[in-house]
């Protein structure tokens, strides 16, 4: 393997992970990934065969050890996402004890650099005051953690899981965390963010209130990228292109697919209501919840997560929403008439 240019990636048969594989493919790194034994590849079907793999997951410390023992540096992206209060267990068990066993690991071996995946969740939330409440509340890098109902368990976990790079940093580790929001991209839309988008294809009636902020999956990969094979070390970036009303977000969206926007605003006790609702369909089908307790608080209020620090020292440029919906509404779309019965 060609010195300096070996990298894991926990986490690389997802979103991120996929995406930011063929990045540094792009580059000539040899890629490693740490994959399960029945992993689903779907996300990397054209590449499969330039990687190489490693089974195990992050959990598997003897497994973990052998994968990490050639790489220069080491991508972090693997996580449970999910918002269902019968993951929690599981979630905090692979997105906090996980990455500590990978923090441990990259200190033992040396690794050059650790880049690790976290999320604008764990930068916290706390319920807006009086003055607050009907603005746009801007959250940057400096925010620091607040215990609060509308942090998720999946924030507390991304947040925990944080501390544990922090802790690795002190102890010699270089590394960089990138705080994501909500990231766009093609993938299995019933899975993490783009499952947003079949909800305006399966043309639902009703929207929330508040804004979502949104990214690119093909920066997020960049800015991974770019800031992995750089000088910048112990230092955490809001990756958001911008933000937007869950309405005019689902109104750009809707005409991608030829549907109907949703047009019924939902109000808060109306939420209640259906997260409750949710929560016993759940129960009874096994199937992941739209909407949760946990979803429905966050989404009644309005945040920005500001971009100003990715920008200045990387002098990096967001996509256009535009062009990014039309590239991945049109792959999803192809997709739907691949796997449809007619086809």
């Amino acid at each position: 393997m060609e010195q300096d240019k070996n990298i894991l990636i926990t986490g690389i048969t997802g979103l991120v992970g996929s995406f930011t594989a063929r990045r540094f493919l792009e580059e000539g790194f040899k890629v490693m990934g740490l994959k399960r034994e029945n992993s689903d590849l779907s996300l990397l079907q054209d590449i499969e065969n330039q990687i190489v793999w490693h089974e195990g997951d992050v959990l598997d410390i003897l497994a973990l050890e052998k994968a990490i023992e050639r790489a220069d540096y080491v991508i972090h992206a693997a996580a449970i996402v999910s918002f269902a209060p019968k993951d929690r267990n599981r979630m905090f068990k692979t997105n906090v004890e996980g990455t500590t066993n990978v923090v441990n690991l990259c200190l033992d071996k040396k690794i050059k650099k650790l880049c690790f995946v976290s999320s604008v969740a764990a930068l916290g939330r706390k319920p807006p005051n009086e003055k607050e409440a009907h603005h746009v509340i801007q959250i940057n890098e400096k925010a620091t953690w607040e215990e609060s109902e509308l942090n998720s368990n999946y924030a507390k976990t991304k947040y925990l899981a944080e501390m544990e790079v922090w802790r690795g940093q002190s102890e010699g580790l270089d590394s960089v965390i990138v705080n994501p929001s909500l990231i766009l991209g093609e993938a299995d839309w019933n899975k993490s963010s783009t499952q947003l988008l079949k909800f305006v294809y399966d043309e639902h009636k009703f929207y929330p209130e508040g804004n979502l902020n949104y990214v690119d999956v093909l920066d997020v990969a960049e800015c991974i990228y770019k800031l992995t094979v750089s000088d910048v070390s112990d230092e955490r970036f809001i990756l958001s292109a911008g933000q937007m009303m869950y309405k005019d977000f689902f109104e750009k969206v809707a005409p991608r697919f030829q549907k109907k926007a949703p047009s019924i605003l939902i109000g808060k006790s109306l939420t209640g209501i259906i997260w409750r609702l949710e929560a016993i369909r759940t129960f009874f089908t096994g199937n992941a919840p739209l909407i949760t307790k946990e979803t429905a608080l966050s989404s009644s209020h309005s945040f920005e997560y500001q971009n100003d620090k990715i920008k200045n020292t990387l002098s990096f440029s967001f996509r256009n929403l535009d062009e990014s919906l039309d590239r991945i509404c049109k792959n999803l779309l192809k997709k739907v008439y691949h796997d449809s019965p007619e086809s």
